[in-house]
């Protein structure tokens, strides 16, 4: 593995921060902060070494700085970080699904401290949750979508390349905004409607015992961590509430066929979305 950096520091040990923890095993040096000491130890026997709830072990001398954490607690804990010894040439970077609050949100923090950032997010979640759904493959083939809008410089935005690439993802640079704009519909709204098919479709529980697997995969992420993605489609809302709009306009027209009843205009709505989903990489 091509390492760009000697001393790897993530703070928040969830699904992500663990699973990169995992993935760096025994080919960098890498140390990852618990904010519960008592999450320590179930850290070390899932083979993460140099676990610690010690933030001052966890960030001296690091060169890359990754913030696994909620957006909301990125300020308060970056500022802890570095009043615990966070070099100020580190690298400082994240895992948020959103990007224009953390450029925005860090910027009198870093400022400050004169440390870079450049914004990651990694398309690699599920709707699992926790150190005990990590795994160390589980960046393998991802997108990892980075951001600039700190202005970084070009060697530091290469360095960050090779160190994602190394972990396996594929690479593509966006501005914080396109960022948004782009994952509100392939991401956020995608949970969005699960959560509601979810509401609708198992309105009584006890029906969900008649469903196959369409029930099952079309509303799994809707079991994703409720209060991550409150904060993710609020931080979000100017990008995610055009998409829902557009979602909602398109159900109206589905549902004015449904009222004439004209099946040849159903089965256009349904022809469009099928050439749409079929354009998806992997789908046979």
């Amino acid at each position: 593995m091509n390492q760009s950096f000697k001393r790897v520091s993530i703070l928040g040990g969830g699904l992500l921060g663990g699973s990169i923890a995992l993935a760096l095993q025994g080919k960098t040096e890498v140390r990852i902060w618990f904010r519960k000491p008592t999450a320590v130890a179930p850290a070390l026997e899932l083979g993460l070494e140099n676990a610690t709830s010690n933030l001052a072990e966890a960030v001296g001398q690091s060169d890359l700085l990754i913030l696994a954490v909620p957006v909301g607690a990125m300020p308060a804990l970056l500022e802890a970080a570095i009043a615990a010894g966070l070099p100020t040439d580190c690298l400082v970077t994240d895992v948020g699904s959103v990007k224009q609050a953390p450029h925005s949100s860090l910027a009198a923090v870093l400022e400050k401290s004169g440390n870079p950032f450049i914004g990651s997010h990694p398309m690699a979640g599920s709707e699992q949750n926790g150190l005990v759904s990590a795994k160390s493959g589980l960046f393998d083939k991802a997108a990892c979508l980075l951001t600039n809008d700190s202005r970084a410089s070009d060697s530091l935005c290469e360095r960050l390349e090779i160190f994602w690439q190394s972990l396996g993802c594929r690479i593509s640079w966006f501005s914080a905004s396109e960022h948004d704009n782009l994952v509100a519909r392939i991401s956020h709204l995608p949970h969005v409607i699960a959560a509601a098919g979810a509401q609708v479709a198992l309105e009584n529980p006890d029906r969900g015992l008649f469903g196959g697997g369409g029930l099952r995969d079309t509303t799994r992420i809707a079991s994703g961590n409720p209060e991550m993605w409150a904060e993710i489609l609020t931080e979000n809302r100017e990008a995610v509430i055009p998409a829902i709009h557009e979602t909602i306009a398109g159900l109206r027209d589905l549902l004015a066929s449904l009222e004439k009843p004209d099946q040849e205009l159903v089965r256009k709505w349904l022809a469009s979305a099928k050439e749409l989903r079929d354009t998806l990489p992997g789908i046979p």
